[in-house]
């Protein structure tokens, strides 16, 4: 990792770690990897492309609050259905549990810098507005609800783009700003006598201005490609001003590390093609860049193939394919050793690397490609006298299992080497939770010996020693839940860092699948003794 910062001309306050594209796991999973890596070097918060508000409920299940469970922090901490990330689990579990038994001036804090809303829609104010009431100790309920009226006009997606059925500027909506700044301010006049709980508030009264200032955007008369550039510089100076927030609260704890799309992060304007016309804005990091200056750190994502996302290899001649070629594994490098290419098609899923970016940031992460179960079975196959068998309705296998793999050494398959699962079993193998979307898991018979130097106990000894795992967390290998009494060990989701170490893995199981066959054979061929 100190390599990592030595690509830095100085050492940032807020330092931005982009995606090019959301939906590759690959991303958010070094990410994690990065983060903790970088609490070595005196980093105390994240903050994330989500909801500022619901993040509240994220850094709760990170600061160890009782009664916030995992499941909630997943399904209320995140927006935009972050929360569904498996990466974004492990985070916020690996967070917890850096912070169990820290001192508050160590501990990790998790945020979001995201206003309340989406591109196109944004609910109402009401509920950010009605949690700081309460905790002033003020019954406003029913005038905010005679000034919001009906919900359902808020949450029109097509007010966002036809200003007349937009809410946001009606006299209505004019009183609930005034109301909401009121608040703001009575906050202030009550923060010697209520400092606990302050910054919550504060939270939810930044969130609801802000949304009372996103519908008025959208009811401005302007034209289309007009009205989604203002948009879109809308959403991201709120979340400038979330960060900067976020980095006054933490400045005395120590730098802070930021994660979003390259469009939030970059800090030169950001750009879309909308329908044939090109519209561009300020995004949150060209904001930030011009108020901190050197404070603020840019390292850009770039992404060759993603089969998650059905992207495909670039093309030699791109700028992430001139990468492709100089390692199969992800890197960071300074942007000053990337040489001019072309620019790669962008199509919606992903958008490319192209000089301007290059030119303004401090350094580039690539990512050669994703990984998913196709890819770890080409892996496999690859090494000597490997047959893959595909569990479906056509050879037998039960309904649970189809579309897991199993790889064997020769055609008895008498036991396999290796298997790729995407499916949980019921009463047996639920540990891993391998039915959420897109989650699978590799498992290799890595044998007693193996098996002890990597969990320093035997085979025989695992049940003592279970409590000990989280059989979901990616990126680790852990002991089969159900068969490590049998040597075998699995990774959830393995990110493409660890292909090498996958490699090494698999040639411990393929080796002991050869010995097998072998002693076998030699078996078979033995004389029968004499009579």
């Amino acid at each position: 990792m100190a390599s990592f910062l030595d690509l830095l001309a100085v050492s940032p306050d807020l330092l931005a770690l982009g995606e090019p594209t959301h939906g590759e796991s690959a991303f958010l999973q070094l990410r994690n990897e990065a983060f903790m890596s970088l609490t070595e070097h005196g980093y105390r918060s994240i903050a994330v492309e989500s909801d500022r508000a619901a993040g509240l409920i994220a850094d709760a299940f990170v600061q160890g609050v009782a009664d916030v469970t995992l499941d909630r922090a997943l399904a209320e901490g995140f927006s935009h259905g972050f929360g569904a990330a498996p990466a974004n689990r492990d985070l916020l579990l690996r967070m917890r549990e850096w912070n169990a038994g820290r001192p508050v001036t160590e501990r990790l804090t998790f945020h979001g810098f995201d206003a309340p809303v989406e591109l196109e829609s944004a609910p109402s104010p009401r509920r950010h507005l009605n949690q700081v009431c309460h905790f002033l100790d003020l019954d406003r309920s029913a005038e905010i609800d005679d000034l919001i009226g009906d919900e359902a006009l808020w949450n029109d997606t097509a007010a966002i783009w036809e200003p007349g059925r937009s809410v946001g500027r009606s006299t209505d909506a004019q009183r609930l700003r005034v109301l909401a700044d009121d608040l703001v301010t009575e906050l202030y006049l009550r923060a010697p006598w209520k400092s606990a709980g302050w910054q919550a508030a504060f939270v939810h009264a930044t969130a609801a201005v802000a949304l009372l200032r996103y519908h008025a955007a959208a009811a401005a008369p302007l034209a289309q490609e007009e009205r989604f550039a203002r948009l879109a510089a809308v959403r991201d100076a709120l979340m400038a001003e979330n960060l900067l927030a976020i980095r006054s609260a933490e400045a005395h704890r120590g730098p802070t590390l930021v994660f979003a799309h390259n469009t939030h992060l970059q800090r030169q304007q950001s750009t879309m093609t909308l329908a044939s016309m090109q519209v561009s804005w300020a995004g949150a990091g060209a904001i930030v860049a011009s108020l901190l200056g050197d404070r603020y750190a840019v390292i850009a994502g770039s992404l060759g193939a993603s089969p998650a996302l059905g992207i495909g290899p670039p093309a030699p001649a791109t700028y992430e394919g001139r990468l492709q070629q100089e390692t199969s594994l992800p890197r960071y490098l300074p942007t000053s050793d990337i040489a001019a290419a072309e620019q790669r098609t962008h199509d919606y899923r992903y958008f490319p690397l192209d000089r301007t970016i290059i030119e303004h940031a401090d350094a580039i992460l690539h990512i050669p490609t994703g990984v998913d179960a196709a890819v770890l079975a080409e892996r496999i196959v690859a090494l000597p006298d490997v047959e893959q068998v595909v569990a479906s309705e056509e050879n037998g296998s039960p309904e649970a299992a189809w579309g897991d793999r199993f790889f064997f050494v020769g055609p008895d398959r008498r036991q396999p080497f290796a298997t790729i699962v995407e499916h949980d079993v019921p009463g047996f193998d639920e540990a891993a939770q391998l039915d959420r979307p897109g989650v699978f898991r590799l498992n290799l018979d890595l044998g007693r010996a193996e098996f002890e130097r990597r969990f320093g106990f035997p085979p025989k000894a695992f049940e003592e020693h279970r409590h000990e795992f989280d059989f979901a967390r990616l990126d680790t290998l852990v002991p089969h839940p159900g068969y490590a009494q049998h040597g075998f060990a699995g990774i959830v989701m393995p990110g493409p860092q660890l292909l090498p170490e996958i490699d090494g893995l698999l040639a411990i199981a393929h080796g002991r699948a050869v010995d097998r066959r072998e002693r076998a054979a030699r078996r078979a061929t033995r004389p029968e003794p004499e009579a």
